[in-house]
């Protein structure tokens, strides 16, 4: 059976080793996991183009991770604490998400990727959870449990599930349409669905790319993606 085609949007790099100039990447356990949950994946560059005339032949999305989100998209203005800014990468993760989630493309959202979509369909973010006024922390090489509500989630990867974070941002004001599916045991959303959405979507706030070759779990919600993509 042929594999079923998933579009994940590169990641602009100031430089990778064994290539001369800046690049365009996506992470290697990011593209393996999708590859060995029998998915095809294809990495696109991204261009302030239509993405209608440019998705035409995916079967399914992956939004990955990186760096963090202007923030004039949510209306909150910049913050010291913002790294790797790009407004054109922005642009078209938007895009991207806004089409894929209007279309039933299926969708799967990893960690700056789900807060696109939140922002996307109108939310805000936590802009640094060390500076938020509460008691939360940011979430860098943190591995915590997670606990899943009632949702589609729940049918991948059970009611409880270790993650592996990397974030310092997360989802404050939610988006149109989003529903929380999981939250850490300080209250952080851990994952969010869009039970209106004509397709499959799921977001999550945590990297399954990190542990997916030891923790079945993880690699259950590549697999999610490409049964839905079939």
């Amino acid at each position: 059976m042929a594999r079923p085609l998933i579009a994940i949007p590169a990641r602009f790099s100031a430089s990778a080793s064994a290539l001369r100039y800046a690049a365009e990447v996506s992470a290697r356990q990011l593209i393996e996991g999708v590859y060995a949950a029998g998915g095809e994946p294809l990495v696109m560059h991204p261009d302030g183009s239509d993405v209608t005339d440019r998705l035409g032949w995916a079967d399914g999305v992956l939004l990955p991770g990186g760096g963090d989100l202007s923030g004039r998209w949510s209306g909150q203005g910049s913050h010291p604490t913002l790294y790797d800014v790009d407004e054109e990468q922005d642009a078209f993760d938007l895009a991207v998400a806004s089409f894929a989630l209007s279309q039933g493309i299926p969708l799967l959202s990893i960690c700056r990727g789900t807060q696109v979509v939140n922002v996307g369909r109108g939310g805000t973010l936590i802009q640094d959870m060390d500076s938020h006024d509460s008691q939360i922390k940011h979430h860098r090489h943190h591995v915590h449990d997670v606990t899943v509500e009632e949702s589609r989630l729940r049918g991948i990867v059970g009611q409880g599930v270790e993650v592996s974070c990397y974030h310092h941002q997360c989802i404050d004001r939610l988006g149109e349409d989003l529903v929380v599916t999981a939250r850490s045991e300080e209250g952080v959303i851990e994952a969010v669905e869009m039970p209106s959405a004509p397709g499959f979507y799921v977001g999550v706030q945590w990297h399954p790319e990190d542990t997916w070759r030891t923790d079945a779990k993880q690699l259950a919600l590549f697999e999610a993606l490409v049964a839905a993509a079939r």
